[in-house]
């Protein structure tokens, strides 16, 4: 039985869990970011003062044992017919509910994980309301994570300006694990802010299992703007202040040229492998699906992909 403990947030984190949760003999965590300011989120952290809960859900969601009736309630969104709920998430308020009930929102994760009979662990990467804060290549500072997606500009560095911490059973995953999986998710939005928790950073740069990146496929306008493979891992590495990502995988699937031109006219190009030589073993694999015109990870490529780097690690 091997542990696996994925670090990241977003979309792209919870269709990795789609298929690693149909892997056999794995136990499975995943860590999520709580640094999102945005939508039904954002409007319950202003109010409720707690951390951010959407990508909590999503995964959640993700790794529930089927689709049914709990996690169709657990994604449902209130239209504009609900008035000053409109727009709310209705997995979100269960959430925020249960962390007001018990005055701990790791503790309302717990319970709702036993209901939706979540295959693994989910931890997020902090229990405090934390706000991302980024350097922006023109020398400005930007406040909120939308905010940063938001902006168009050219990212430098995320960080905190307050000392933030994890806890015990977020540290014991890193620590145990056999494999830890970076990604799939935003480079600065997603991802990091996990890896610039100081606990986080200490035990990932301490951590006895193999580290494995899965690149995002697509870069995002602002955020990783012409970036290559390479800069991805260069500015995880950069945040963490060390060598840390033992392979990385990446796409081989020919995206079809008409759905290329509509990410380019979104400012977004191909992530392409700019070198021959690294520091890390290289992993090419069929990833992607390109359903609705969307470039996303398969999560059933997913799985296989990740299969295959087990058996080779």
């Amino acid at each position: 039985m091997k542990s696996v403990v994925c670090i990241g947030g977003g979309t792209g984190q919870s269709a990795l869990l789609r298929g690693l949760k149909q892997i056999n003999n794995i136990e499975l965590s995943t860590i999520v970011a709580v640094a999102d300011n945005g939508g039904s989120t954002g409007r319950l952290r202003n109010d409720l003062n707690i951390p951010a809960m959407g990508d909590v859900r999503s995964v959640m969601v993700a790794l529930a044992d089927s689709e049914d009736l709990m996690t169709k309630i657990m994604n449902y969104r209130f239209d504009q017919r609900a008035g000053e709920l409109s727009g709310h998430n209705l997995g979100n308020i269960i959430i925020s509910a249960l962390t007001i009930d018990s005055n701990d929102f790791y503790k309302s994760i717990v319970s709702l994980c036993r209901i939706l009979k979540v295959k693994g662990k989910v931890y997020p990467s902090t229990t405090e309301n934390v706000v991302l804060k980024a350097y922006m290549a023109d020398g400005t500072i930007i406040e909120g994570e939308s905010e940063i997606r938001e902006s168009d500009k050219e990212v430098v560095s995320v960080f905190y300006d307050q000392n933030v911490h994890t806890y015990k059973q977020v540290l014991r995953a890193i620590e145990t694990a056999d494999y830890i999986i970076v990604g799939i998710g935003s480079l600065f939005t997603s991802i990091l802010p996990n890896l610039i928790i100081d606990d986080i950073k200490k035990a990932l740069t301490e951590c006895k299992g193999k580290v494995i990146y899965y690149c995002n496929s697509m870069t995002e306008k602002g955020e990783t703007t012409n970036y290559t493979v390479e800069d991805h891992v260069q500015a995880i590495e950069r945040h963490v202040g060390k060598k840390v990502i033992d392979a990385v995988v990446i796409s081989n699937d020919s995206i079809p040229q008409n759905i290329l031109h509509n990410y380019y006219l979104e400012g977004a190009r191909e992530v392409v492998l700019s070198e021959t030589k690294h520091d890390y073993r290289v992993f090419s694999h069929s990833l992607l699906n390109f359903d609705n015109g969307l470039v996303r990870h398969d999560p059933q490529k997913v799985k296989e992909s990740f299969v295959k780097v087990m058996r080779s690690m």
